[in-house]
């Protein structure tokens, strides 16, 4: 069965399964939470309709201030499934059914739908065959991802002719769950991921193998530029085959085979690979020994004793080696779902803001969010958490999320954020930008967020992608700006769409000038992949900073003032004396001008405490090329599929 693009579930956003199929669903409609409850009925089929229980929602009416719940109010659908035999495929099978994504791939609108879908599995055992398509989110429901089996959860290329493969497979995700794979994908029984940027695998247990990639035929397997992997074990091997990067976090692994650029290893345990610099005599694998800093990504669970909600917010650890595989109130806590404003796209700003005020945590369900003023987190110790990549879209030149100053303990996690046609500044503000120079006081010395961390997780964004350039634009100047200290990044692309509904994306347009500008202090990215922006992709003006694996792009549609003006993928300030950067690459496709970049990276290597690890570049096609790797050091890359590491 092909990967699916789940795009015909009518308006279904979110279901819950339950295990043996005795199910209860829930999901959201444009305007309505619903539950659903099924049952056998004497002619074998489920009866799938929305009610209420003991007259509530099954994400529980709220309690005093807390006014987040979404009662059912009106009958939604009546789908009608014939044999208990394999209810997740009949569920898609009665709905439009499903999608093959080598189709789906070719048509350019599939992965600029509108459609957005979380699957929440219930603790138990589910024999159903799980193909995760654009805009999905699959997650159990568990403390542990032992809690909940799937048989399958699998993602094929999007397109079988190896130069497409699965460059495309974009904003997808899979976590908190395990399976033991019975199918066979590159001649080995093993679970098969076949993904590139925003697509993160997280808090998995895989009884085998896991693939990366996908063969399906002629010379070569399908190209894919991946990926993030993080707190999961798989006790056989990890195989990248045509990935061109990875970073894996926090992850037990019976071995890893193959690397093409860049594969980069952060508190690993088991059979990990140790550092080697370059492809040449020997796989460009990048490996540190602990993670200094991580709190993982915030999670749902359902209580099946209570039949309560809630959020679990696991806490931070220091120098951590491998997954941290159940979590309790040791090593937690828990958000009853009285506390969390559950949120739809039909929702005004207004209305989100004075939840977040009351300080209520708050759950952005499955949907697109026309903003026309930011949703601002005042309070610290706040959890904005995303399923189902809800879309949060810039209508009025502002910013899409704002984290007041002077606050930690944040967690904001599993979001897409998208410039509309009116210029923002940027789309996500973390702290006040400093307002003349980066030595700001406030940014650079909050006692409360310095003491207090906090994380982002799969924080997505773009510019441009989904409109018609001919017909208006779409722009921002920064993508994201962390002005903060003591912040931590734990997977995110940020993408200007080199193309998009109407084709490739040519002349500047849909202009976005910076994907990350860092201005605080002590922030430190794992996953970091940027592409596509007009100035520096990257810019770090903060001190004691770190990367750990960067991938980028420079813009494929600049003229040659792009190099003249000096501008690098990755730039760290030159007064800053203090950073670090592992596993990090630059590639060029100057696709329409012939353009020189001085270098991919430009740091002041003169201080004693700026270092680079394995920094590279690469020449995919085009013209031009990139002179050095990092300042004046590193050989020069201007033919196709040359690279120049500096080791």
């Amino acid at each position: 069965m092909d990967c699916a693009l789940i795009n015909n579930l009518f308006l279904l956003h979110l279901l819950l399964f339950e295990v043996k199929f005795q199910l209860t669903l829930s999901f959201w409609t444009e305007r309505t939470l619903c539950c659903i409850s099924t049952k056998p009925e004497v002619n074998n089929s489920y009866d799938m309709s929305c009610k209420l229980k003991n007259g509530q929602s099954i994400l529980e009416r709220p309690k005093k201030k807390a006014l987040q719940g979404n009662p059912c109010t009106k009958f939604v659908y009546n789908i009608k499934m014939k044999s208990n035999n394999s209810p997740m495929d009949q569920v898609f099978a009665q709905n439009g059914g499903c999608v093959s994504l080598q189709k789906a791939a070719k048509d350019k609108k599939n992965n600029k739908n509108k459609r957005r879908y979380a699957f929440l599995f219930r603790t138990g055992v589910h024999d159903v065959n799980v193909n995760v398509g654009y805009y999905t989110s699959v997650m159990g429901l568990g403390l542990s991802p032992t809690d909940t089996t799937i048989s399958a959860v699998t993602c094929q290329n999007g397109d079988f002719d190896y130069t497409a493969g699965a460059l495309d497979n974009f904003w997808r995700s899979a976590e908190n769950f395990y399976t033991s794979p019975t199918e066979t994908w590159n001649n080995d029984v093993s679970m098969l991921w076949a993904v590139s940027q925003a697509s993160p695998l997280r808090s998995v247990h895989v009884n085998g193998d896991l693939q990366l990639y996908q063969y399906n035929y002629g010379c070569c397997a399908g190209y894919a530029s991946g990926g993030f992997l993080a707190n999961s074990v798989v006790t056989g091997n990890i195989y990248s085959g045509s990935q061109q990067q990875w970073v894996t976090r926090n992850t037990q692994m019976g071995g890893w085979q193959g690397g093409v650029w860049n594969m980069v290893f952060v508190g690993n345990t088991g059979n990990v690979p140790g550092t080697h610099c370059s492809n040449s005599g020997g796989s460009p694998y990048t490996t540190v020994a602990f993670t200094p800093t991580i709190a993982e990504k915030p999670f749902l669970y359902l209580n099946e004793t209570s039949g309560k909600y809630f959020v679990i917010v696991p806490s931070p650890v220091y120098d951590e080696l491998g997954p941290i595989t159940e979590f309790t109130f040791a090593n937690s806590k828990q958000i009853d779902f009285a506390n969390v404003y559950v949120a739809q796209d039909t929702d005004s700003v207004a209305t989100i803001n004075s939840k977040l005020s009351q300080g209520l945590h708050l759950l952005l369900s499955p949907g697109i969010y026309n903003l026309t003023s930011s949703i601002v987190v005042t309070n610290a110790n706040t959890v904005v958490l995303g399923i189902g990549f809800p879309t949060l879209v810039s209508i009025n030149g502002n910013a899409c999320i704002t984290i007041n100053s002077g606050i930690g303990g944040i967690r904001v996690a599993g979001i897409l954020l998208q410039a509309g046609p009116v210029q923002s500044t940027t789309l996500f503000q973390f702290g006040t930008p400093p307002s003349s120079s980066r030595k700001n006081t406030e940014v650079r010395n909050s006692v409360a967020a310095s003491n207090n961390p906090s994380f982002l997780y799969d924080i997505f964004a773009r510019v441009g992608g989904t409109n018609d350039p001919s017909v208006y634009q779409v722009s921002t100047d920064i993508m994201l700006q962390i002005n903060s200290p003591n912040v931590y990044v734990d997977n995110t692309w940020l993408w200007r769409a080199d193309h998009g509904v109407s084709g490739n994306v040519y002349n500047e347009d849909n202009p976005c000038k910076v994907g990350l500008q860092v201005n605080g202090d002590n922030v430190t990215a794992y996953g970091l992949f940027v592409e596509h922006t007009l100035t520096n992709l990257v810019e770090w003006n903060g001190e004691y900073g770190s990367t750990y694996f960067y991938q980028s792009e420079f813009p494929y549609d600049v003229t040659s003032e792009y190099g003249t003006d000096g501008y690098v993928s990755y730039r760290v300030n030159n007064d800053v004396t203090h950073h670090a950067a592992y596993g990090v690459g630059a590639y060029s496709y100057f696709r329409d001008n012939t353009v020189y970049v001085n270098s991919g990276f430009q740091a002041n290597l003169g201080s004693s405490d700026v270092g680079f690890v394995n920094a590279f570049t690469v020449f995919l096609n085009g013209n031009g090329g990139i002179n050095h790797v990092v300042d004046t050091e590193g050989n020069s890359v201007s033919s196709a599929n040359t690279l120049s590491y500096l080791c």
